[in-house]
């Protein structure tokens, strides 16, 4: 089983998550099962990834009771506006066919939009108190996002950000200094590590592979994680990091490989304009 964390309003959530991004729809289903029937319990997916509808066919389909499953979602880069977000929401719960959403997150700032992500994030404060979603964070946000928020009185309990080996994204990470957690997407830096030397060594040293190492690395740092394969054998094994354990030294090394903005595989939330 996956070790939890306990968020700053209280709630706890599963450490070790499922990432569906770039799951294609009708895939979504058969995918989303296989990774609840191989142990996980908290799977992440947005409105933009068009899969909400899969993965709650999987969660109904699984068996499980619907509080053993965390689900986070991320309110679409068009539905900053109230309204829009407010319906949004409602389809999101809709697709997901649930009552109630764990986790929802702004996907992205998009500051230089005049119907702004504070508007956004004060439509996720009356969602969280209406019930219909339990706890509000936001996604690629850096530092002065996060200070624009301050006049609602209600800050995030997460910020997903890219972060891996190679990046280690100290801007995105900023959050963690005011009780904000972590959570890593591209947590494997979309497979460019899986030939570095240094992990291949440290994997050989603990007997696991380089993906189980990385997530035991991110594990170790206290961030949330959330690996995504399609392939039945690695959803398992990306699971089972969750037993390595690294040594000081080898988190080091690990460390040691951030290239810094080089590293990134990803865009800058800063100059990202983009919506679907």
């Amino acid at each position: 089983m996956a070790p939890t964390l306990t968020l700053s309003d209280g709630s706890t959530v599963p450490q070790l998550g499922f990432g569906t991004w770039q799951v294609p729809p009708a895939q979504a289903k058969e995918t989303v099962l296989a990774a609840l029937q191989a142990g996980y319990r908290h799977i992440d997916t947005a409105q933009m990834y068009r899969n909400e509808r899969g993965v709650g066919e999987a969660v109904a389909a699984s068996g499980l009771a619907r509080d053993e499953v965390y689900l986070t979602t991320k309110l679409s880069n068009s539905a900053h506006a109230p309204q829009a977000a407010r319906d949004s929401i409602a389809r999101s719960l809709a697709d997901l066919g649930t009552g109630y959403i764990d986790l929802m997150l702004i996907h992205w700032p998009l500051a230089m939009y005049p119907e702004g992500f504070v508007d956004a994030w004060e439509v996720l404060i009356q969602e969280r108190a209406a019930g219909r979603v339990r706890s509000i964070g936001v996604s690629n946000f850096h530092a002065h996002h996060l200070d624009a928020l301050a006049v609602t009185g209600f800050a995030p309990v997460v910020n997903q950000v890219e972060v891996h080996p190679y990046f280690a994204n100290p801007a995105g990470r900023a959050g963690e200094a005011r009780g904000i957690t972590t959570e890593a997407w591209s947590p494997l830096a979309s497979g460019r590590l899986f030939d570095d030397p240094m992990l291949a060594a440290i994997a050989a040293e603990v007997g696991a592979g380089v993906a189980q190492v990385v997530i035991a690395w991110h594990l170790a740092a206290g961030r949330i994680v959330l690996p995504k394969s399609v392939t039945p054998s690695r959803i398992v094994s990306n699971l089972a990091a969750a037993e390595v354990v690294l040594s000081a030294d080898q988190l080091a090394r690990i460390d040691a490989l951030d290239r810094g903005v080089a590293g990134r595989t990803g865009p800058d939330p800063d100059v990202l304009d983009w919506r679907p």
